[in-house]
């Protein structure tokens, strides 16, 4: 997420009430997770696990829960609660908007596009040319749509990251401040999901297409001409490459890669990352010969152990 000017780390320290290490007019561009941080952002660390991690990140303000060496070139915002206070600079920069109309008036809607009734549209929305919104679709806030899309009844676009800190007094969710963008000739099927980033963007690439009833996760990145059928879930911070075919029933770990032109075959528990041009299949995932090579010989073991008895 970027701001819509710079701050300065002082004046971030102000929002979140928190002291900092670095020149009061450090400049603040931006917020971001880890994979997405870039030069001028903030990140946020809670754990020491992951120290090394952020402060040697791109980020160049690391919003931290312990006094550490500030890297050179770097600020650091110094926070007994860093998560609570990322999601203080969410709300501040990115506050809810309650809507009390069906198609926000800061929506812009492309020539030629057809929106069916029972729709939602909220604000900031950005909607291309051409493109066919069927009936009793949501379209949340800041979603950017390209031409010649079709989305179909039921699809829900912006929702929510799932992503919850584990609390005593139970979960606390960090909340979600980033878009989806979809790009042109898209088609997205019937009752598909798909969450914004948190504070990123969730992409689906130029012409992929989605059937019915697909989960896709905060800040996942779908590249270009790919085709994932029913009932697919696709975690959070996933980067599936371009011509990638996804059968279905598959579901995935977060964070992990399809590589292009990779095909994953129905029911497979994508467990890692794969390499791209190549055929996968099972749980755990392997290349779909070795395992195909495996369910046979299985298939074959009471025989062998018959003949051993003998």
């Amino acid at each position: 997420m970027k701001f819509a000017k710079t701050y300065t780390l002082d004046a971030i320290s102000k929002i979140i009430d928190c002291d900092y290490v670095g020149l009061a007019d450090f400049p603040v561009h931006g917020m971001n997770e880890i994979h997405v941080v870039e030069p001028g952002d903030i990140v946020f660390v809670d754990h020491p696990k992951y120290y090394d991690k952020a402060l040697q990140s791109e980020a160049t303000i690391v919003l931290i829960n312990k006094q550490v060496d500030c890297p050179e070139g770097k600020a650091l915002l110094i926070s007994d609660d860093p998560f609570r206070d990322f999601n203080k600079l969410t709300s501040f920069f990115k506050p809810f908007t309650v809507s009390n109309t069906a198609i926000s008036s800061t929506a812009v809607i492309g020539d030629k596009t057809i929106v069916q009734p029972n729709c939602f549209i909220g604000n900031n929305v950005f909607i291309g040319e051409n493109c066919i919104i069927h009936a009793n679709v949501v379209i949340n806030d800041d979603t950017v749509i390209g031409d010649n899309v079709v989305i179909q009844s039921g699809t829900i676009l912006g929702g929510n990251a799932f992503y919850y800190k584990n609390r005593p007094e139970g979960f606390d969710q960090l909340l979600s401040g980033g878009r989806v963008v979809i790009e042109d000739n898209v088609h997205i099927g019937v009752g598909c999901t798909i969450d914004k980033g948190v504070s990123g963007d969730t992409t689906i690439g130029e012409g992929s297409k989605l059937d019915n009833q697909i989960q896709v996760g905060h800040d996942t990145v779908i590249g270009k001409k790919c085709l994932i059928a029913s009932q697919t879930g696709i975690a959070g911070c996933c980067v599936i490459e371009d011509e990638v075919t996804i059968w279905g029933q598959v579901g995935t770990n977060s964070g992990i890669t399809i590589g292009k032109k990779a095909v994953i075959l129905g029911q497979t528990g994508v467990t890692k990352s794969v390499k791209g041009e190549k055929t996968y299949f099972g749980t755990p995932i392997e290349e779909s010969r070795n395992k195909l090579k495996e369910l046979a010989l299985l298939r074959r073991l009471p025989n062998i152990l018959e003949q051993l008895k003998k």
